[in-house]
């Protein structure tokens, strides 16, 4: 590959001494590798970028977090400080226009501490640009929210997706792990001679047929556990939106996107946003074993039209007629569900006790 990238070289240098890569060890490297990492490199977003997030799309989503945001700092109470945590807030929209709506709840943003979990520079100053006078403070990892004891809001909104996963494939009845490795000194799938034990396996996909593949977002889970631990110590909720599926299964999901267009993962390391569907009945469990309320699942559309954006859309185009057109669209696409609406779910996590509007009893 004599036009491979610096970190595609470090890679495939990094194989030929250790031998074939857990795909978990390679989405973590393209993406947060610290200096050639993806995420650490350029702003991604947007039409000059690599993809659109629904902040992007319109104000609503925004608009309709803070409105969630509002309703569970007055369900906790109303404290008079808490944490309000956004993982991977892009360019600082969705706060921006979600802090909008919880400026008009009296208390709320004076007691808010606002904290951001980011790493790229690039996106830090536009979250400076767009969120400086809420005085936010940024932090590189989960733990260093351990710095207070206040209760807790948390914002997941496209960060499960991006987290590492390991895959695995089903071969002559036994299931092995998916690998990268080189062939003719160009990067391919191998598998790893030894079986996966399949009591470790979860139950659902045990008897799928040969051939089939099962991603297991084991990075996702531990970050879901920490935060769920921290929920339920310090009182709080965390509200996790992505792309995937409502219960574990199995099917090749991952997948490189580059000037909004599908790439071939295992090409250009670095160069290219990497991702797969959330597991959220795995993300579910590990929450609920870790002490906290897994509330059942609404689809993006479900949450969005529950909240009201309707009713939310009619006034911005009677107030902007002439906006009509891309009003409705942008409304459409957040809640179509042959667009984003039925794709994306929304999954609330809460302290014991605590049931934030509009998710129901606990499942």
């Amino acid at each position: 590959m004599s036009d491979d990238t610096d970190l595609g070289q470090k890679i495939d240098a990094q194989i030929r001494a250790a031998g074939p890569m857990s795909l978990s060890t390679y989405m973590g490297l393209c993406l947060t590798h610290p200096t050639l990492g993806y995420y650490q490199n350029f702003d991604p977003i947007g039409v000059d970028g690599d993809f659109i997030t629904a902040p992007e799309i319109s104000q609503m989503f925004g608009e309709f977090i803070g409105l969630w945001i509002a309703g569970c700092w007055q369900a906790m109470g109303s404290p008079k400080s808490f944490d309000l945590v956004e993982l991977g807030p892009g360019r600082g929209t969705l706060l921006q226009d979600a802090l909008r709506v919880v400026s008009g709840v009296e208390g709320a943003t004076g007691a808010m501490r606002l904290v951001l979990l980011e790493t790229n520079t690039a996106l830090k100053e536009a979250q400076q640009k767009r969120l400086g006078k809420y005085d936010p403070q940024w932090i590189n990892e989960i733990e260093e929210l351990d710095n207070s004891d206040a209760p807790i809001i948390v914002i997941a909104n496209e960060f499960f997706d991006a987290l590492p996963i390991k895959q695995y494939q089903k071969q002559n009845g036994q299931w092995h792990e998916r690998a990268i490795g080189l062939r003719d000194g160009v990067r391919g799938w191998g598998l790893a001679p030894s079986p996966f034990p399949a009591d470790s396996l979860p139950k659902q996909i045990r008897d799928a047929a040969d051939g089939s593949v099962w991603e297991a977002g084991l990075a996702g889970l531990q970050t879901m556990s920490d935060l769920a631990h921290r929920i339920t110590a310090r009182k709080g909720a965390l509200l996790a939106i992505d792309y995937g599926y409502e219960t574990t299964r199995t099917g090749e999901t991952f997948q490189a996107l580059e000037k909004h267009k599908f790439a071939d993962p295992l090409d250009n390391p670095g160069k290219a946003d990497l991702t797969a569907h959330v597991d959220f009945e795995a993300l579910a469990t590990a929450a609920k074993i870790s002490g906290a309320q897994a509330f059942p699942l609404m689809t993006q559309g479900e949450f969005l039209t529950t909240l009201g954006i309707d009713d939310r859309a009619a006034a911005l185009v009677e107030a902007n007629p002439d906006l009509a057109s891309g009003i409705n669209a942008a409304k459409n696409r957040l809640t179509g569900s042959e667009q984003m609406g039925t794709m994306f779910k929304a999954l609330c996590v809460a302290s014991p006790g605590l049931a934030p509007y509009p998710f129901g009893i606990e499942a």
